[in-house]
């Protein structure tokens, strides 16, 4: 059991949420592997003079994904994928296979991590922690043009 002292909280703020700013960010990839969304997401914070909210990354696609990961350590994302496809290997006798051996394995990967993302903004910056970093994992082996939904909703004063 956690002592109470242990545990802090800030007080709480309030925000009028007065504004709904959206964009679409499209990436090319370079195959299956990760790319940095991050310095986008702030850049789009920054352009909507975003002050305290939300953003919410979306991705448009099955085959491919959205995580926060570790940033510090790219032997973190090479793990990350070999874990992916050791949970959905290419070889499984899968039955959907239209696009090829890849295909199916892109779908549960997809299942496995997340199509959508919040995260807080705070004083006009994304509430990351020092190691994070926001980023589309493409599930292909072949490069893909991919769209990301990016909104906005808190004010912008």
């Amino acid at each position: 059991m956690t002592s109470a002292k242990s545990i802090t909280r800030s007080a709480p703020s309030s925000v009028q949420a007065s504004t709904i700013m959206s964009s679409l960010l499209t990436v090319q990839t370079h195959g299956r592997g990760f790319t940095d969304l991050t310095s986008e997401a702030a850049k789009f914070i920054h352009e909507v003079h975003g002050r305290d909210g939300a953003l919410t990354l979306f991705i448009r696609h099955t085959s491919a994904s959205l995580t926060i990961q570790e940033n510090a350590d790219p032997s973190v994302l090479v793990d990350l994928g070999t874990s992916l496809a050791r949970l959905a290997p290419e070889n499984a006798g899968w039955t959907h296979d239209t696009e090829g051996p890849d295909d199916m394995p892109a779908h549960i990967k997809t299942m496995l991590t997340q199509t959508s993302l919040q995260v807080p903004v705070l004083n006009g910056r994304l509430a990351l922690g020092t190691w994070q970093a926001i980023y589309l994992i493409e599930h292909r082996a072949r490069p893909h043009r991919r769209e990301i939904v990016l909104q906005f909703i808190g004010s912008n004063q």
